[in-house]
């Protein structure tokens, strides 16, 4: 019979083997998020099927990979609309959306404003702030509840020099 430590060794060498493929998973979104991507496709890239490799994911990063994927897509987004040379349609397709429409609610719940509303804000907020600090400031919310609010609104906004209407 099976010393029960070998059973819990086991488990966590298997539990370790799937987060370092998980790792390979947020990676490869990360450096190809513009391209197209989809479950099935990053699943089968770590030999997962696609429903194990959400559960999984969600259960390490609190979030599906189609949720991480997008976030990563809103906030290349936002750098875009914030340098002003793209149109909303234009920078949709640079991140790798295929839909404005599904581009511009995802955009709207992550950041709380639709994209043009964004780029008029952000154009006023960030005027003058170098663009590692407005970076920062107009992230993205991770845990896609709600956006991040202060007293004077999102997040973004109250760090702006201009009142915001």
């Amino acid at each position: 019979m099976c010393h029960p430590s070998w059973g819990r060794a086991r488990a966590e060498a298997h539990r370790l083997r799937d987060l370092a493929l998980l790792r390979r998973v947020r990676d490869r979104i990360d450096r190809e998020y513009a391209r197209p991507l989809d479950v099935e496709a990053l699943a089968r890239g770590v030999n997962m099927s696609a429903g194990h490799l959400s559960r999984r994911f969600r259960q390490a990063y609190g979030e599906s990979p189609y949720s991480y994927l997008m976030t990563r897509r809103i906030e290349r987004a936002m750098a875009l609309l914030r340098r002003g040379d793209l149109s909303v349609t234009e920078v949709c397709f640079t991140v790798g959306c295929s839909s404005l429409g599904t581009f511009s609610t995802r955009f709207a719940e992550l950041v709380g404003v639709p994209p043009s509303v964004y780029r008029r804000r952000a154009e006023r907020s960030t005027a003058g702030m170098p663009s590692c600090v407005a970076k920062q400031v107009t992230r993205p919310v991770r845990n896609r509840e709600a956006p991040i609010t202060g007293p004077d609104g999102p997040a973004w906004e109250a760090a702006s020099p201009v009142p915001v209407p």
